[in-house]
């Protein structure tokens, strides 16, 4: 817990809408261990939003981020952006959320509002939209936007989410970038009834099976490299588990697949084999970001009618459907819970993939 910061149980208190100084923990180089950094936090806006942080997922862009595996990061650099809370002051424009709610922050936490993206409700690929840490666009005040492994955090309250009542604020934490990045583009690619595989079964995997049955996909196919996570998959809700460690097993399971989501993103896969998986006219669909460029046959596309789709996270309206969905189903993340102050051991263990599956800070 950070010194001063104490936001257990019924200990939330509201702050002041005056600037005020906010207390997390900080890369001040890339790669460097995270330390305890104190910034200016300015006067909250009348659409703003103060959350005290109660938890805090840990998720695989956090490293990307900190190690510049994505490129330059700016420093000095607070990280996490499956932020949730309890609201501690509010702008006096917003009227969705009060004082003393249960909120949280995804990956993004602003945009334009005025470009053809955000008219049409997809502000997630809007190119003046400003992520939650690191991000390329700092909120129109100038504020820069600093991440969740913190005391606290301040940001637009139209991108803070209330979170339903079904749903504990441990288990919500994820469910901000993990549960929506799968979500998104299963309710929005899959049909009832749909054959759907999942490629990497880790912190978005493991939901991403869990989503694909919630959703009615007739079969649900955890495709890995071993037989490491084969009795993890069943529990989750997996029809069938591949292994595929050799042309052969790939040949032996061609266009079983209506839908692939793929959570993967090493630039070494076997790009053209995991591809034809997929059945004529399926979609593959890349939700993981590789920190090189890759290869790809088109041909497999064209000649068999696949597609091949990104997908980033999801729209303020499909977060709000999916907390409630996963409320409603009884979708949830499978966690480790650590201390704040233990940022840097959760970190170090998720480089080396020691976690089953999302580590989860708390304050």
């Amino acid at each position: 817990m950070l010194a001063g910061n104490n936001i257990a149980g019924n200990n939330i208190h509201t702050v002041s809408a005056d600037a005020r100084k906010i207390t997390g923990y900080a890369a001040l180089s890339p790669g460097a261990e995270l330390v305890p950094f104190t910034y200016d936090a300015p006067a909250l806006g009348p659409n703003d939003v103060d959350i005290q942080v109660t938890h805090c997922g840990v998720c695989h862009s956090d490293l990307s981020t900190l190690d510049q595996g994505w490129g330059p990061s700016k420093f000095p650099l607070i990280v996490g952006h499956e932020v949730v809370g309890v609201v501690a002051a509010v702008g006096s424009n917003v009227t969705h959320l009060k004082v003393g709610d249960r909120a949280g922050i995804g990956a993004q936490c602003g945009s334009c509002h005025s470009c053809s993206s955000c008219i049409n409700g997809v502000h997630q690929v809007c190119n003046q939209g400003v992520y939650t840490y690191n991000s390329p666009n700092d909120h129109p005040n100038g504020r820069v936007a600093y991440g969740g492994y913190a005391e606290a955090i301040r940001a637009p309250a139209e991108f803070a989410f209330k979170i339903p009542d079904g749903l504990d604020s441990a288990k919500a934490a994820p469910l901000l970038c993990a549960g929506i990045t799968v979500y998104a583009p299963l309710k929005r690619y899959m049909t009832p009834g749909a054959r759907v595989g999942v490629v990497g079964i880790g912190g978005l995997g493991h939901l991403a099976v869990q989503f694909a049955k919630a959703l009615g996909a007739s079969e649900v196919v955890a495709l890995s490299t071993s037989t490491r996570k084969q009795k993890d998959a069943a529990a989750l809700g997996a029809t069938k588990f591949v292994v595929l460690d050799s042309p052969a097993a790939f040949q032996a399971n061609a266009e079983s697949l209506d839908v692939i989501l793929c959570t993967a993103c090493s630039h070494e896969m076997p790009w053209d084999a995991y591809i034809s998986l997929v059945a004529p006219g399926g979609k593959f669909v890349v939700v993981g970001i590789p920190e090189d460029s890759i290869s790809i046959n088109l041909a497999s596309l064209i000649i068999r009618q696949r597609a091949l789709i990104g997908s980033l996270i999801g729209s303020r309206g499909e977060i709000m459907e999916m907390l409630e969905f996963a409320s409603k189903t009884g979708v949830a993340p499978w966690i480790e819970k650590m201390p704040m102050s233990e940022v840097n051991t959760a970190v170090a263990r998720l480089r080396k993939n020691d976690v089953s599956y999302r580590f989860v800070l708390e304050n």
